[in-house]
């Protein structure tokens, strides 16, 4: 698989800035990307020195899909991953700074 084709992209929400004070980033990645590729991707993408990945396996929410005249009907969930990758001290992801 493709260094690329691993990252999605990165979250950026509340949470995710408040652990970025404490070095760590949060990427959404592909969902058969295991932490090793997680590692590799982020290391040649960014130049950082990763200490660990924490991957977690995120349920999808269930979905309606409602046209005029016709029962609305559920369409399946879509799960993703996302990867909270802890950086060595010193080290920063510049493009994911909020």
């Amino acid at each position: 698989m493709e260094i690329t084709e691993i990252l999605r992209r990165g979250i950026v929400t509340e949470k995710s800035v408040r652990l970025q004070e404490r070095n760590q980033y949060t990427f959404e990645v592909a969902v058969n990307a295991n932490k090793i590729d997680v590692r590799r991707a982020v290391e040649q993408l960014f130049n950082v020195k990763v200490v660990a990945v924490n991957v977690l396996r995120m349920p999808g929410k269930p979905r309606l899909i409602r046209r005029r005249g016709a029962a609305p009907r559920p369409v399946a969930a879509r799960e993703w991953k996302k990867a909270i990758v802890t950086l060595a001290e010193g080290e920063s992801i510049d493009a994911l700074k909020a």
